[in-house]
């Protein structure tokens, strides 16, 4: 005898591989594991890293990021979609004709273009393409405080000023804007603010207070693409991906000599804990 499993949702991630596995498409495929979403994936860049920062970063052809997302749309089909690090003008302008001509339209876009700690990642020609080409077509674009300064031309400081940035960044084009507040002073660490053209939410989640928060902000878009998948609306799914990620910055790793990854399956660590105790 033979049982059929129910299908389950599919999501696609296109962007980076942290070798490090704190960020990048490995944090993405764990989030979308923890979701019970099928996880896929669309390789456009290599980087050597670690816990102490980057050595290398090998970009893939336009081309074989292309062919990457095509097997996996016309094959196993999409839910949701995010980008991550996309590094070049180049893949952001294939993966902008990938998303149009295959009709993503559930697309979480993480900027990626400025570190959490304000250090520029891709070139002024990129930004530019995507803010013109990729933006616009985002049902929610997430960009922490700097890559909100950047889009906005404002220089964020209070919550009245990430509400304005939002506002203003959202004239780009996307649907919905989520001005990520993890670069902010103080009380702000937890507080995003979310606008969709209608509504202005600020969204507060508890402060966790550990140095180990590698890979937040792939695991956060990741998780707002899982939650869409699901079927989620996007401002159902940007809540349940923000207490996701709270829960997994209070069983973050401190892995290796620098800043650790969260914890992306603290159920099973917590599983684990309840079974040595157990057997001590």
């Amino acid at each position: 005898m033979t049982s059929e499993l129910l299908p389950i949702p599919v999501a696609l991630t296109i962007a980076g591989s942290d070798s490090g596995g704190g960020a990048g498409i490995q944090a993405d495929l764990r989030t979308f594991a923890f979701h019970c979403v099928h996880g896929t994936s669309a390789l456009t860049c290599v980087t050597a890293q670690n816990t102490l920062g980057v050595s290398r970063v090998d970009a893939l052809p336009p081309e074989a990021v292309i062919a990457q997302i095509q097997a996996v749309v016309q094959d196993i089909g999409v839910q949701a979609a995010k980008t991550g690090m996309l590094l070049n003008a180049e893949i952001i302008a294939a993966v902008v004709l990938q998303v149009q001509a295959l009709g993503l339209t559930n697309l979480v876009v993480d900027p990626v273009m400025v570190s959490r700690a304000g250090a520029q990642l891709i070139a002024d020609e990129a930004i530019a393409t995507l803010r013109q080409k990729l933006i616009p077509l985002a049902l929610v674009l997430t960009p922490n405080r700097y890559e909100a300064q950047i889009l906005s031309g404002l220089e964020i400081q209070s919550q009245a000023d990430m509400e304005l940035a939002a506002r203003k960044i959202h004239s780009l084009g996307p649907q919905a804007v989520l001005v990520k507040g993890g670069g902010m002073a103080g009380d702000l660490q937890g507080v995003d603010v979310w606008f969709d053209g209608t509504n202005l939410e600020i969204l507060r989640t508890q402060i966790v207070e550990t140095s180990n928060t590698h890979g937040t902000g792939c695991t956060l878009a990741a998780a707002i693409t899982a939650n869409l998948a699901l079927g989620k609306t996007p401002l159902e799914a940007v809540r349940e991906a923000k207490n996701y990620v709270t829960q997994a910055l209070n069983h973050a790793f401190p892995l290796g000599s620098g800043q650790g990854p969260v914890g992306h399956f603290f159920k099973l660590l917590k599983e684990s804990e309840l079974l040595r105790e157990s057997r001590e």
